[in-house]
């Protein structure tokens, strides 16, 4: 799934969208200079309901896959940064704990999840059904799938646009599945289908989109919004944003963190931390109000 680059322009392409993300990191990214993500303390109310498994570790390993700017990335000293990591700093430390925050690939997450490997994935995951059923969430944000095109690129208003285009996408993410659900539709129309690239990170699949091997883009609408923002005039959004859905922070299934996870960011919710959070990074406007535990919408 993994996009190719043994041509020496295609890696150096790579080299370069790879460094704007990380050069956008090293001044905190989000148009707001070096703003520094707010502290937190710990809150013995919650630190009470963490699981003493949990507990005596002193720590949290989150992961989260680092090519979803302004989510999660990395910054030019190969950390990972965004509205994640910093929301996980603060979960942490509300709980009485550390956060490491980790990279990790995509669809790795919820299986690392579920054999123990992480304690926590923080990584843009839409909350659905389906993935209720290997993990808990805790909800904590809220996002639609926006289009991006070149530039000069095709006008992408609705899924059904996409018929007869070739569209790169993320492995394991909401856009794939809806980009080849799309696919069917259209043959079943009669009309040409959806050429869906499927790639390993957000990175490979701007590549494709910048290099002419697919000429829509999906993503997240505010990570599509922060790619059309940093190319510099070469991508543009395309129609509205569809499908808005609540984001979840994983947890493995019934390992009793989640009530812990949920009561943390209730109270970064009520002391501004929360808020403060999303708007470094330039995102409040996915802000919701009512966390809640398994809230999928589909």
């Amino acid at each position: 799934m993994n996009v190719r680059t043994s041509r020496v322009p295609a890696a150096l392409l790579a080299i370069a969208i790879t460094v704007l993300a990380s050069a956008c990191g090293g001044s905190s990214s989000g148009g707001n200079g070096a703003t520094v993500a707010p502290q937190s303390s710990a809150d013995s109310a919650v630190v009470a309901q963490v699981p003493a498994a949990i507990k005596s570790k002193g720590s949290l390993t989150v992961a989260a896959d680092a090519s979803y700017a302004p989510n999660e990335f990395k910054d030019s000293n190969g950390n990972v940064i965004g509205m994640d990591a910093d929301l996980a700093d603060a979960l942490a430390a509300v709980m009485g704990l550390k956060a490491k925050v980790v990279n990790a690939g995509f669809d790795s997450i919820i299986p690392g999840l579920a054999a123990g490997r992480y304690d926590l994935g923080m990584s843009s995951f839409t909350d659905t059904k389906e993935r209720e059923k290997t993990v808990d969430f805790v909800t904590y944000f809220s996002a639609g799938t926006s289009f991006f095109t070149p530039s000069n690129g095709p006008n992408i208003q609705t899924l059904a646009d996409l018929c007869g285009h070739k569209v790169s996408v993320e492995s394991g993410t909401t856009q794939e599945v809806d980009a080849k659900a799309q696919s069917k539709k259209c043959t079943q129309a009669g009309k040409s289908a959806v050429t869906v690239e499927v790639f390993g990170d957000q990175n490979e699949a701007n590549l494709a989109l910048s290099s002419g091997r697919a000429d829509v883009g999906m993503a997240d609408s505010p990570v599509a919004a922060y790619q059309v923002k940093q190319s510099s005039g070469k991508f543009k959004l395309s129609g509205q944003p569809y499908g808005t859905a609540p984001y979840g922070i994983a947890i493995p299934k019934g390992n009793g963190m989640a009530q812990a996870v949920l009561a943390a960011l209730q109270d970064l919710m009520k002391n501004g931390t929360y808020t403060q959070i999303l708007t470094k990074w330039g995102i409040q406007a996915g802000a919701i109000n009512n966390p809640v535990i398994n809230g999928a919408v589909s």
